[in-house]
């Protein structure tokens, strides 16, 4: 006890010698305001029901959303399960859910604003955004009339002058020429001069005539209320000839009657274009056992007109003697896809090929080197690309033109060929000329091919389509001759043909229209 008493003298002791410290200090009333705040904390920790609630905020308005249809308990509502009544209302239910997700997906039509539509974010100030100037430099010519005028060789100036003067077809714009109705794969000038005549294969194996000389007046014109621009329409006509994609379309050199056909649906047809009838002449179950059913065809060449070769995307070159009931010869000569072949003009027994396997080989025809499934045609010369090979084509006077997804287009010089004997050993080639080339079409537009002038007037001269939305022409020694295109070509037309003989030259595109320049 006694030592309590001096514990709560010498507390007292010190509070007084404190409250005397804070008089001086002239520090009582905040003393006194602490000891208030202190005392009313206390109280307020005694008593939890007394403490301060935290503010609520505002209630937020939510907008009314358009839900699914919910389903409903049939077992509630009395329904017995199994029957008409429950399986009427179950099929009412799965409906009602169809048109709640089909609604989803419905596209928004019209002009959206970017506020309007903003999911999260407060949207962006196009002042501060800052974007490159892309005007001007998509679609641009890498070959303009400067480019020409630069030429000093007078012979190579007028070719340039006279190709870069060929015009878009001046009564239809590519737009209305529609020849087919899907993505064009091939295409060809019948070789007649005194009109022009194209012709086209679509993706899902439509042939498409286009009588570019000849239009037919339109049934829907009003001379008193419409142009006089709108009287004619194109003269096209379109024919389901396959049931998948058509890879060549090739004119008997022999008959200008007869349009040849290939396509991945393993068929070869012969149109008679007087008749107008189609003959089936080869399907892929007439070959041998070492040729699949469903084997598609890429390409088709022939200089006998009873004797066709043509090749196939499984990597087999093939020979069929239409004359006679036997199978076709098949020869494995590419592990991958062949996606070009053609024979060379003036000497027909070399076949040139283009693979997926980023080879380009010339086989000799003559000599058949292994047997059974291993037998092939004696190969004599190939280049190996470090991509895949597109197409290998001859020209006129021997030399090949190959197109590359290494974006490259090469012309091979093989006028030494006569050299190449049977039993030749197998020569690496190397191109004469490179000509660096955007041959990186994607999945939506066809593989561009460079396609050679037959029977050119005047030097060698192949077209290629230019990615830009223009077509390319080119000598044999890689020189640009010229680069056509025009405003009113608002999408690549990757099929560029040359005609045979005159300076002519079509396009098609992947949504099955035509663009003529003569």
């Amino acid at each position: 006890m006694d030592s309590a008493n001096d514990y709560e003298r010498r507390r007292l002791e010190n509070i007084e010698k404190n409250r005397k410290l804070l008089q001086e200090l002239e520090l009582t009333q905040a003393a006194d305001a602490f000891r208030a705040t202190t005392e009313q904390k206390k109280a307020t920790a005694s008593k939890p029901s007394a403490a301060k609630k935290k503010a609520r905020p505002a209630p937020v308005k939510k907008e009314p959303v358009e839900t699914a249809p919910r389903r409903t308990s049939s077992r509630l509502k009395g329904i017995p399960a199994e029957s008409e009544a429950a399986k009427r209302k179950a099929d009412e239910q799965d409906a009602a859910f169809r048109e709640a997700e089909k609604s989803k997906r419905q596209r928004v039509a019209g002009e959206l604003d970017l506020s309007d539509i903003a999911v999260s974010g407060k949207g962006f100030d196009s002042k501060t955004l800052l974007l490159p100037d892309l005007k001007g430099e998509r679609y641009q010519r890498t070959f303009t009339d400067d480019d020409v005028s630069k030429t000093t060789d007078a012979d190579l100036l007028a070719i340039r002058k006279k190709l870069m003067a060929l015009k878009l077809h001046e009564t239809f714009e590519p737009v209305d020429i529609k020849i087919v109705p899907e993505r064009i794969y091939c295409m060809a000038f019948h070789p007649v001069t005194s009109k022009q005549l194209v012709f086209a294969g679509d993706k899902i194996g439509n042939l498409g005539l286009f009588d570019a000389s000849n239009p037919l007046p339109n049934p829907n014109y009003d001379a008193d209320e419409d142009d006089e621009s709108l009287s004619q329409i194109p003269n096209i006509s379109t024919f389901k000839l396959h049931a998948r994609s058509i890879s060549t379309l090739l004119i008997d050199p022999r008959s200008a009657e007869t349009l040849y056909s290939t396509s991945y649906d393993g068929s070869i047809r012969k149109l008679d274009l007087v008749a107008h009838k189609s003959d089936e002449i080869f399907a892929a179950e007439d070959a041998t056992e070492h040729l699949h059913d469903d084997a598609a065809i890429s390409g088709m060449e022939f200089f006998d007109p009873n004797v066709i070769y043509f090749s196939t995307l499984t990597g087999e070159l093939c020979r069929k003697d239409i004359r006679e009931k036997a199978p076709a010869t098949v020869w494995q000569c590419h592990e991958k896809k062949i996606g070009g072949f053609s024979l060379n003009p003036r000497n027909t027994y070399l076949a040139a090929t283009a693979s997926l396997d980023r080879t380009m080989k010339i086989w000799d025809l003559r000599k058949i080197v292994g047997k059974g499934e291993a037998a092939v045609p004696h190969l004599v010369a190939e280049h190996e690309s470090r991509l895949s090979v597109s197409s290998a084509v001859w020209s006129s006077n021997g030399k090949i033109a190959t197109t590359s997804y290494d974006d490259t287009v090469k012309v091979f010089d093989v006028a030494d060929c006569k050299s190449w004997k049977v039993g030749h050993e197998v020569s690496e080639l190397e191109p004469a000329t490179s000509i660096r080339h955007n041959n990186q079409t994607g999945r939506w537009v066809t593989i561009l091919r460079a396609q050679w002038q037959q029977s050119p007037v005047g030097p060698q001269k192949f077209c290629i389509g230019n990615m830009n939305r223009f077509v390319d022409i080119y000598s044999e020694n890689g020189e640009q001759l010229a680069q056509l295109g025009g405003d009113l070509v608002t999408a690549v037309p990757a099929v560029a043909q040359f005609h045979p003989q005159q300076d002519w030259i079509c396009g098609g595109t992947a949504s099955g229209k035509v663009c003529l320049w003569t």
